[in-house]
This record gives structure tokens, C-alpha cells and sequence, in this order.
């Protein structure tokens, strides 16, 4: 059952290698937009914190990573 979904997952990243990226840069570009908004309770935690800044980039990073091995 792993196998299978690691297989689709291959897949599907070798097919479109670059969405991975544009889904972590997509997540930076919504930091940003946090950051104009008024701090209220969640949002200003996650915009002061950095919260999709950070996993927008270790998403991006994952991304490159993959479309090379692919």
C-alpha cells in the first residue's frame, strides 16, 4: 500500500515537477498578504511568527530537490 502511493505520488511529480514550488512560493506570497491584515488572534500570530514564510521555503526547497531527482 506504501509502495503504491509512493509510486502515484513519483508519478505525479515527474509529470508536473514545478507545482511543488509554485504551491511554496504561493505560501510565501500569503505571508506577505498576512502581514498587511490587522493582527487578529490567529493572524497575528502566524504573521509575527513567520509561520507560511517558513514552510512556504521548506516546501520550495523540497520541491527543487525533487524535480532534479526526477
Amino acid at each position: 500500500m506504501l509502495a503504491k502511493l509512493v509510486k502515484r505520488t513519483s508519478d505525479f511529480l515527474a509529470r508536473t515537477p514545478g507545482l511543488v514550488v509554485v504551491i511554496g512560493m504561493g505560501l510565501i506570497l500569503l505571508n506577505f498578504v498576512l502581514q498587511l491584515l490587522p493582527p487578529w488572534p490567529v493572524v497575528g500570530w502566524m504573521a509575527q511568527k513567520h509561520f507560511w514564510l517558513h514552510l512556504g521555503v521548506l516546501i520550495s526547497l523540497f520541491g527543487l530537490l525533487v524535480a532534479r531527482v526526477l
